[in-house]
């Protein structure tokens, strides 16, 4: 199959994705700033994400949102950026993050912090230092640039302005 590639700097336009293409390769530098924090592990070989670990146990009031840390801090090359994402485990038992994704920039050099809010049963959620609380991918952010225009001059589609559930029900 072909595909174009617009989103990973390492691939050129118009090549053939294949079972034995080579895997991106990133290296990451993560600094301890705090001698509890757990380096991020992935569950499998295959696991897109990085478990993020809390440093001291927190907890979450209900209805409330709060940062917990991971006591690491991590230089993410420049094109690309982290993605803090809710554990599947702790979103099943009410613990979300309310912004849905935490975006950590290639400039940013400050601690690793995971917003969560409670929305489960009682009237809080504690996390247990050393728990994994959420999860860290990567991925590769491309150089857009914004062109103002006219909404004549924007191409049709069979969607057009339709949102908020337009495109049908569950």
């Amino acid at each position: 199959m072909w595909v174009k590639s617009y989103i990973i700097p390492t691939v050129k336009k118009e090549c053939l994705v294949s079972e034995d293409m080579d895997r991106i390769s990133l290296e990451i530098p993560f600094a301890r700033l705090d001698d509890r924090a757990i380096l991020p592990t992935q569950g499998s070989a295959q696991a897109a994400g990085w478990d993020l670990y809390a440093i001291e146990d927190t907890v979450v009031p209900k209805g409330s949102s709060v940062l917990i840390p991971t006591g690491w801090a991590a230089a993410i090359p420049e094109g690309w950026e982290g993605q803090i994402r809710c554990r599947s485990s702790l979103g099943k038992k009410g613990m979300i993050m309310p912004n849905g994704l935490g975006t950590i920039d290639s400039d940013y050099r400050g601690e690793l912090k995971v917003l969560a809010t409670w929305i489960g049963e009682g009237d809080s959620f504690t996390v247990a230092a050393g728990e994994r609380i959420a999860q860290l991918l990567f991925a590769p952010v491309p150089l857009v640039t914004l062109m103002e225009t006219t909404m004549e001059h924007l191409d049709q589609t069979e969607r057009g302005t339709g949102g908020f559930g337009s495109s049908g029900q569950f």
